[in-house]
């Protein structure tokens, strides 16, 4: 397996390159995916002193017979960016390759065996038909939030609520990148407005700021859809 180390817009140190090869540790890579065939490890240099404390970003492409992986991180100095992008990708080589294990026929059940082990599953009856449940009347209702589930599901709904510090764009870029994600939810520090920065092509990132409309009725819809917009 062949390690390629690039920089874009930047020169990267011959002491950098030894440290990619012993910090991405081909063996363990290698165990999490037996196909993989090549890493290309670019760097690059944001040089708006704005952004000093995430002025270098590491890029690692993981190469294989199966599909690409890849893991990204900025900070403020190229070796911690390096180690935060290796910790991504090992994580998400790890959740493919416990993907790849439980498709193999682990934990997996027979169409006879599901409404046992599922509770609430619907159930034929002989002649393949819905079967009626004529305790219907009997089953529970839940109310979560503004929604209203009989029984036990299948609806599963999880509600969180954090406490925000309004933060600057920059600021929910930096936390995208660290929490790997391809959005990110954050109450500007200057429009005092929720928003949610989200990830577009390559280096391309883009912002949508949810305004409130008091004459707005309800026909009027929400802010959701695609962010690829």
């Amino acid at each position: 397996m062949d390690i390629v180390v690039k920089g874009r817009k930047t020169e990267v140190p011959e002491r950098f390159r030894k440290h990619v090869a012993e910090k991405l540790k081909l063996e363990k890579i290698q165990k999490l995916d037996s196909k993989v065939i090549s890493l290309d490890v670019e760097v690059s240099k944001e040089h708006n002193p704005r952004q000093a404390d995430r002025s270098d970003r590491v890029e690692i492409t993981l190469h294989s017979r199966g599909p690409v992986i890849r893991a990204e991180a900025a900070a403020g100095d190229p070796y911690a960016a390096l180690d935060l992008a290796t910790s991504k990708l090992e994580a998400r080589l790890r959740k493919q390759h416990d993907k790849r294990y439980t498709r193999r026929g682990q934990g997996r059940l027979s169409a006879a065996e599901v409404a046992d082990a599922v509770p609430g599953v619907a159930r034929l009856n002989g002649n393949g038909a819905l079967a009626t449940d004529e305790s219907s009347d009997d089953i529970p209702t839940t109310r979560m939030g503004s929604l209203e589930v009989r029984g036990e599901g299948p609806l599963v709904v999880r509600e969180k609520v954090h406490t925000a510090a309004p933060m600057t764009l920059d600021q929910a870029l930096y936390e995208m990148e660290l929490v790997g994600h391809d959005f990110y939810l954050f109450v500007d520090s200057e429009t005092k407005q929720p928003s949610v920065v989200y990830r577009r092509h390559a280096y391309d990132y883009g912002v949508i700021h949810l305004e409130t409309d008091p004459l707005a009725g309800s026909e009027a819809g929400g802010a959701g859809g695609a962010l690829g917009g």
